[in-house]
């Protein structure tokens, strides 16, 4: 069986722009890390129903690769995906960390829409996928796309490609289990400083290199005091140095580029 791999991802930065009902709309630079991915496959079932194989806490039914299904079945009413879930499970070879902020969830989910467009011959556009996508999670659509970097934004569904060189990543994971929700809650309630039209286009035309060079952790994300302000464990995790992706609990920094930032400040 044919081997899929589901990168994960770091925000190089994530700043917020406003607010759209019950959403926060972002802006945010998302980079694929190579050397980090879930790998997923078909794979014989081994018992009824709609089945996951793989390392994984959460039921089924709130697993980002069974609501991928859905939403790609109410999207297409299509009889041969039903069949072929019918037949297969789907395997998952997780190395992503889960709520770490690198989008091992939304990457899986991605993945599986691709798998099933590829195998069925559905005919499906990477438009079309991320629109389906977008119904499933907030980072779905940047992972359809398969971009090496790109500028988020909205609440993650408009995803422009940024053309530049990927950076090569020192990730750790602290094993503290982050509620997205409750971090952009914190934000709302105790942080809530939107930046404006002018900083999100000068942030959007920054290469990453510029900007971890620039701006510190939490002038980075936003999401970074919010974060430490209700799970204050993770200031034992943090290091000089380090940024942190999405609302965490992941810190990370580039590392191919050290030798150069040293020469430019010989």
């Amino acid at each position: 069986m044919k081997i899929y791999k589901a990168y994960a991802k770091v925000n190089i930065f994530l700043k917020i722009t406003g607010k759209r009902e019950n959403y926060h709309e972002i802006i945010s630079r998302f980079m694929r890390v190579d050397t980090l991915y879930d790998e997923l496959s078909f794979a014989p079932k081994t018992k009824d129903g709609f089945e996951i194989i793989g390392d994984f806490s959460c039921a089924t039914e709130q697993n980002t690769i069974y609501k991928a299904y859905k939403a790609l079945l109410d999207a297409t009413s299509s009889e041969s995906l039903e069949k072929l879930m019918r037949s297969y499970a789907i395997k998952v070879d997780k190395n992503i960390p889960t709520f770490a902020g690198l989008g091992g969830g939304s990457s899986n989910g991605a993945t599986y829409l691709k798998m099933c467009n590829e195998v069925l011959h559905l005919g499906l556009s990477n438009n079309e996928l991320a629109k389906i996508g977008s119904r499933v999670g907030a980072d779905v659509a940047f992972f359809v796309y398969g971009y090496g970097s790109a500028n988020v934004s909205g609440v993650g569904e408009i995803v422009e490609e940024f053309k530049e060189e990927l950076l090569e990543f020192e990730i750790y994971t602290p094993k503290v289990e982050i509620s997205t929700p409750k971090v952009y809650q914190s934000y709302r309630e105790n942080f809530y400083d939107p930046i404006d039209g002018f900083k999100a286009y000068e942030l959007k035309n920054k290469s990453s290199l510029e900007i971890l060079q620039s701006m510190s952790i939490d002038e980075a994300n936003d999401l970074f005091k919010p974060a430490m302000q209700e799970y204050k464990e993770l200031k034992e995790h943090y290091r000089a140095g380090f940024h942190f992706s999405g609302s965490g609990s992941s810190f990370f920094r580039a590392t191919h580029f050290a030798s150069e930032v040293f020469r430019n400040a010989i």
